[in-house]
């Protein structure tokens, strides 16, 4: 007999009583995460929510001393900027690595795999503070990378296994999205305040952080995933064994298929996910544009040193910081909106959760983008700009969790998929795009430089238009929302 016909074949039949005795079992069982205390249940997002942080530091950390270290390992910039290679590599890594972990800790468990990841990639900064060579320094960088873009994304899915509903997800979802654009937003300035050391010193602080979370991270993780918890309870527990038989065996094609093929297609059949994609990566990309553009403007137009230049990047955090709390009330809009879903009552609408990005990518985004490029003169104080990259934080904080959002409602049990297809082009814009910052900068100048993107930015602002004035309608059409819904 095959393996697939093992994996297929349905446990004997049950008594229809036992099965929802055994349901019920596990429903009230307080092992069941959905059970759990809220203490005990936030202390594990907070724990992941801090990894996804520092994991962001490691990324981008690198770009403030990046001409140092191109320097010290006799690289070039004179062509192409080969002195972001770093940034670049460690970003197709982590658009890879989802796709591989993450289906394989969501069936097999998450506690042990997340165990492993944090610490492999906690070993992955020795190699890079005492790399002898550029090669070196690469090839680790992108080992990080792979396994840190696993650490990045568990964030959603601890939600979804430990708080049932959307309302309760809402906050955790929110806090992820910042603490994921937070991370590498403030990557530069934690290179900026230790590169004066050694280049060296910004891996070093690394690790030593890292390294004493290890007994936190031991401590606290603990495994979310229901099925899981329900099959090893249903070894000692014969009362949960029914319900524990409705979970079959992982089939490995399909979980490649979940993980490659189906993220794929999403992505070049379903309209609603490409633009998306678009916007959201755009945004993203900005992040690490960003590391690339400041530098530039700040040291002609004001003199300002690598580590001063890496500290502006905190008004981008301070940006994001206040989209956080602009994306709370508009959580409780989206709730509101049950109240007037007249295709399923009761149920939010999907498009409630665009209202504040629209306004956001425009006079956010795009607009603070015109600002930020039509104040890069020397003769204007460089506060004046440095408010415009405020309000390019704070809109791109709110569009990725919007973004993040519509998805996961719009596509219920296929989001998983879908989110996974958004993050993948978030990583790649986030690897690619910044080779060509220098260079657009150098040749079209700052003011229009900038302004080339903000007329993206006003582009792109389309797709949450045409969502929210038609919204229902193409999710009508879409075969994939058809079919997580049952039809």
């Amino acid at each position: 007999m095959s393996d697939d016909t093992l994996i297929s074949a349905s446990p004997p039949a049950l008594p229809k009583d036992s099965l929802e005795d055994s349901r019920n079992a596990w429903e009230k069982h307080p092992d069941n995460p959905y059970n759990w205390p809220e203490p005990k249940k936030w202390r594990i997002p907070l724990l992941v929510a801090t990894v996804v942080l520092l994991v962001g530091l490691n990324a981008t950390s690198v770009t403030t001393p990046s001409l140092i270290i191109a320097e010290h390992f006799h690289v070039a910039d004179t062509a192409f900027p080969h002195s972001y290679w770093p940034v670049t590599v460690w970003n197709t890594g982590a658009a890879i690595g989802p796709m591989v972990g993450m289906p394989l800790l969501e069936n097999f468990g998450i506690r042990i795999g997340y165990l492993i990841l944090y610490l492999v990639f906690s070993a992955m900064v020795i190699p890079q503070a005492l790399a002898q060579n550029f090669a070196t320094l690469l090839v680790v960088r992108a080992i990080a990378g792979f396994v840190g873009g696993v650490l990045q994304n568990l964030l959603e899915q601890v939600a979804t296994d430990i708080w049932a509903t959307d309302k309760q997800r809402n906050l955790p979802i929110t806090l992820y999205t910042f603490v994921y654009i937070s991370g590498v937003t403030l990557g530069p300035v934690l290179g900026a305040i230790v590169h004066e050391l050694s280049w060296r010193w910004v891996f070093y602080i690394q690790l030593i952080i890292y390294g004493a979370m290890i007994p936190v991270v031991l401590m606290i993780m603990k495994e979310t995933r229901g099925p899981i918890i329900l099959s090893r309870l249903a070894i000692t527990d014969p009362t949960l064994a029914k319900a524990a038989n409705e979970f079959p065996r992982p089939n490995i094609s399909a979980l490649l298929y979940d993980a490659i093929a189906r993220p794929a297609h999403l992505l070049f059949t379903e309209p609603v996910v490409f633009f998306l994609m678009l916007w959201a990566a755009f945004c993203f990309g900005l992040v690490f544009i960003m590391t690339q553009s400041i530098p530039q403007v700040y040291h002609a137009n004001y003199g300002f040193s690598d580590s001063a230049s890496g500290l502006v990047q905190v008004s981008l955090f301070v940006g994001e910081a206040a989209g956080f709390l602009a994306c709370l009330p508009q959580n409780s809009y989206y709730q509101r909106s049950a109240k007037r879903n007249t295709v399923n009552p009761g149920t939010p609408i999907p498009e409630a959760r665009l209202p504040l990005s629209i306004p956001a990518s425009l006079l956010g985004l795009a607009g603070g983008l015109f600002w930020y490029a039509w104040a890069s003169f020397p003769h204007v104080h460089w506060m004046v700009p440095t408010v415009g990259l405020a309000f390019v934080g704070f809109a791109i904080m709110i569009i990725i969790t919007a973004v993040d959002m519509y998805i996961t409602d719009a596509y219920t049990k296929f989001a998983g998929s879908a989110i996974a297809a958004v993050a993948l082009g978030e990583n790649l814009f986030a690897a690619w795009l910044p080779l060509a910052a220098k260079s657009m900068y150098t040749t079209l100048g700052f003011q229009w430089a900038s302004s080339l993107l903000a007329f993206v930015a006003v582009v792109l602002t389309m797709a949450p238009v045409v969502l929210w004035w038609k919204g229902e309608v193409i999710r009508g059409k879409s075969e994939f929302i058809k079919e997580a819904k049952g039809g």
